[in-house]
């Protein structure tokens, strides 16, 4: 539950009052700047996925406050654990701020059933070994009745001890835009903020595919971690072949007619998120009264809800 009001304004207009005063951001010698210096924020499906999500709870407005900050590099540092990422934001006070996000992390028995699904599909596995996640993940833990990223803005946790009582600020939606950016560069982190580590998450489904096959027990050297990559492989990586090295050899002759068949069904890609039609006026706010103001958001809204029929 976020721990601070709404501002009546909704946070997306011009500081008004005692935040009037305040000047510009300190400069931050070795911030975490975000790579995308214009445009859009996140690569990969998974960030993309995480930052729509937030838009999806009308955040976009709120969000884009802090896109400058992520970029002029006013995030000190960032950490990710279970359940909690921190981050100090540099403001315009010489005292950076400190930023919390919560998010609940799955319990172990959870992570041991969706671990069992996982190493039951070769195609996960594969994947998962190469440092990729695939898009069929979200729906595998939707239907296990946990989804991987937040239903609805009240399971977030969102503090940060500024005099700005929206939310987010600025400097919570800086760490928002780092911390995708931080899911690009490494998709681990996302199921590491759910509450599985890299390392402990491949580490058992090597162990559980070895069971299943009969093969050897993985070394400590087969516990290295993949390379991380934020985009999805083209070819067959290295990971997918040590991950699929375990099944049993098929002859050639009685494998042709099924050679450019999935080993195991692949399961339906995850349905696209489901909005109402005036999403983007209800992120944009209402324009100024030489345009129409309220009055014009209303017309508009009726106008989207006729075409979305």
């Amino acid at each position: 539950m976020s721990e601070r009001a709404v501002r009546p304004d909704g946070g997306g207009g011009t500081p008004t009052g005692r935040f009037a005063d305040f000047g510009r951001p300190r400069r931050v010698d070795g911030g975490l700047k975000a790579r995308s210096t214009r445009g859009a924020i996140g690569r990969s499906w998974w960030s993309r996925r995480f930052l729509e999500v937030l838009e999806s709870f009308a955040l976009g407005t709120r969000l884009t406050r802090g896109r400058s900050y992520a970029r002029a590099g006013q995030v000190v540092s960032l950490d990710i654990a279970p359940g909690a990422v921190t981050a100090v934001v540099q403001g315009s006070r010489p005292r950076p701020y400190t930023v919390h996000i919560g998010l609940s992390a799955f319990p172990p028995e959870f992570w041991d059933r969706i671990e069992a699904e996982l190493a039951g599909q070769a195609f996960f596995s594969a994947r998962l070994l190469a440092g990729d996640l695939p898009a069929e993940l979200e729906e595998l833990f939707a239907a296990a009745g946990a989804p991987l990223f937040p239903a609805g803005v009240d399971e977030l946790a969102q503090r940060c001890d500024c005099p700005d009582f929206a939310v987010p600020c600025k400097h919570l939606a800086a760490t928002f835009y780092l911390l995708a950016e931080a899911f690009d560069a490494d998709p681990f982190e996302l199921l590491h903020w759910r509450g599985r580590g890299r390392a402990e998450l491949l580490g058992r489904l090597r162990a559980l595919r070895a069971a299943a096959t009969g093969a050897p027990a993985p070394s400590e050297q087969d516990d290295v971690p993949a390379p991380v990559v934020a985009e999805p492989v083209e070819g067959a990586p290295v990971g997918a072949a040590r991950a699929l090295a375990g099944l049993p050899s098929t002859p050639l002759a009685d494998a042709a007619d099924r050679f450019w068949l999935p080993p195991v069904p692949l399961p339906d890609r995850p349905p696209s998120l489901a909005t109402g039609p005036d999403l983007l006026l209800r992120q944009l706010g209402p324009p100024a009264p030489a345009i129409g103001g309220p009055g014009l958001v209303e017309r508009l809204r009726r106008a989207y809800q006729a075409f979305g029929r």
